[in-house]
């Protein structure tokens, strides 16, 4: 069966290229290789983890010009940061109120179930735009003191932070980036809040992931992304194709509930060929 894929998650970071739309054109002749018909795009040519008001802004735009010839292919997602609040409210109304882009996307700079993003979930949840907050779980071997020997970064969040975030804010469609990283413990995290979605994006295409994932989230509240170009198209499509579910569940991963969350957003702007 032949699939219409939309890649939830795709930066231009790492790309080759020397201007951002040569990278987005390098990353959209890479999709049409493997039959990615829409990238969701988010975040600059070069990454800060906690970015100034100036370098979102930077950012930003890196990322409105990338998509600035390939409207019916790609989507932009604001890059926000919730330790300069006002900043990001003024992004988010110059970004998705007053442009083209449709989503947010939230990092490391801040965990996640702090009150400071509240103002940004809130103000998003008016627009209707589709909120994508990275988690991860830093697991590893324990040291002789009985402690892990990885750890989060200090603003990284974990899929229990963007529990706490949803519960606050119900009427909010939340995506959980990488579905921490640690899947088994990430899908189990989020299993009771309705308004999270898994991103299968980001960690290495173990086998049993998106079974899981369909078995204990349902089938509707799981979505592909790659994570490219950190990661391979090929390799986390492999996560889907290869799953043991039916295909009309992996349609669902590959495009539709996706399209399912941004359609209200995309109706808003006048959006048509979605």
């Amino acid at each position: 069966m032949p699939f219409t894929i939309w890649d939830l998650h795709c930066h231009i970071s790492g790309v080759p290229g020397a201007t951002p739309e040569q990278r987005m054109a390098r990353l959209i002749a890479l999709a049409d290789r493997v039959g990615i018909q829409r990238l969701c795009v988010y975040m600059g040519m070069t990454l800060s983890t906690d970015p100034s008001p100036e370098d979102m802004r930077r950012q930003n735009d890196q990322v409105l010009q990338a998509l600035s010839h390939h409207h019916d292919r790609a989507f932009g997602f604001v890059y926000l940061n919730p330790r300069h609040v006002d900043a990001s409210l003024k992004e988010l109304d110059r970004c998705v109120r007053d442009g083209p882009m449709v989503g947010v996307k939230l990092w490391v700079a801040r965990r996640c179930h702090e009150a400071e993003l509240d103002p940004i979930i809130r103000r998003a949840t008016e627009l209707q735009a589709v909120i994508f907050q990275h988690t991860w779980f830093k697991t590893g071997p324990m040291t002789a003191e009985g402690r892990l020997s990885w750890s989060n970064f200090p603003g990284e969040s974990t899929p229990f932070d963007v529990v706490a975030l949803a519960r606050r804010h119900p009427k909010a469609s939340i995506i959980c980036g990488h579905t921490g990283g640690n899947w088994e413990l990430g899908v189990r995290a989020i299993r009771a809040q309705t308004n999270l979605y898994a991103d299968l994006a980001g960690s290495d295409p173990t086998n049993g992931m998106t079974e899981m994932a369909v078995r204990e989230l349902g089938a509707q509240r799981v979505i592909y992304g790659s994570d490219v170009a950190g990661r391979s198209f090929a390799s986390q499509l492999a996560k889907v194709h290869g799953a043991d579910v039916p295909d009309a569940t992996k349609q669902l991963i590959f495009r539709d509930n996706l399209r399912r969350l941004m359609t209200p957003i995309l109706r808003a702007k006048g959006v048509k060929d979605f």
